[in-house]
């Protein structure tokens, strides 16, 4: 038994140091597009396409970014196919999954850390400049938030804890086996046709930013390109998922009437009095 809690401290590394690149991919993504000071391109005044794109102060940048974005999509591609995945497992066991979890983390931490701004190229908007150089960022920044938001919330809806990897592993120590197993058919279904359960939050992040640029742009394409082939829910996804987020507000509901009971009969905790 202690042998198999052991297991728990890599995936526990595993899973803080995917929720630190989850915050640093927050500064990349938004507050590095959104904020002024914070890496966002600035107009270059004259700058002709066809000039650009034969500059090699444009062309290398856009390389290097190019490279970065096959390697992630790579990674997180070819580790998640069936062959890969039954190596990993016959090498890991039940950390499998923190190992993926962990290679995708990494992969996204070198994305950012060398990530290369297209500082000399044109921008294909720019929302910076009087009058809209306040109400946009403004806006922008608001539907960064929103989106942020509902990510983490979807994220806790569909259960962290196995997602990192680290249920996996508290499961096998408890020789309760593996908890996808435990879970219905449609749930698997869903799960097969949904890898990206934020695939319109993610869009949104990565378009709706006050000034695009080229690197912006390479970004944002590719990606959505890759999150749309990683997207094919049908009408049975799509009511399962009503189902189950009618089941959640039930609940919540419940445990909402129940507590104004408690209150109703016992009156607030005492510690809660004025």
């Amino acid at each position: 038994m202690a042998a198999q809690l052991l297991l728990m401290v890599p995936a526990l590394g595993s899973f803080l140091f995917t929720f630190g690149t989850g915050v640093e991919l927050i500064r990349f993504a938004s507050l590095r597009a959104v904020l002024p000071g914070g890496g966002r391109p600035e107009a270059i005044p004259s700058v002709e396409w066809g000039a650009a794109l034969r500059d090699p102060r444009v062309l290398r940048p856009l390389a290097v970014d190019l490279g970065l974005v096959v390697l992630f999509v790579l990674q997180h591609s070819l580790m998640a196919t069936a062959p890969v995945k039954r190596w990993t497992t016959s090498c890991f066991g039940v950390l499998q999954r923190s190992f993926y979890v962990f290679c995708t983390a990494l992969a996204l931490q070198l994305l950012m850390r060398y990530w290369q701004p297209v500082r000399h190229g044109p921008l294909l908007w720019n929302a910076c400049t009087e009058p809209w150089d306040t109400w946009v960022p403004l806006i922008c920044f608001i539907l960064h938030f929103i989106a942020w938001l509902v990510i983490f919330s979807v994220i806790l809806i569909f259960d962290y804890a196995e997602l990192m990897g680290v249920k996996q592993v508290y499961y096998h120590c408890l020789g309760m086996g593996d908890p996808l197993a435990l879970k219905s058919v449609r749930a698997v279904r869903l799960y097969s046709h949904l890898r990206h359960p934020v695939y319109l939050e993610f869009l949104l992040v990565l378009w709706a930013v006050p000034c695009l640029s080229l690197d912006r742009l390479l970004l944002a394409g590719l990606f959505t390109t890759y999150l749309s082939c990683g997207h094919s829910l049908d009408q049975q996804d799509y009511l399962y998922l009503r189902a189950q987020l009618d089941k959640k507000f039930l609940v919540f509901s419940r445990e909402e009437a129940a507590y104004g009971d408690l209150l109703a009969r016992n009156g607030p905790a005492p510690g809660k009095e004025s």
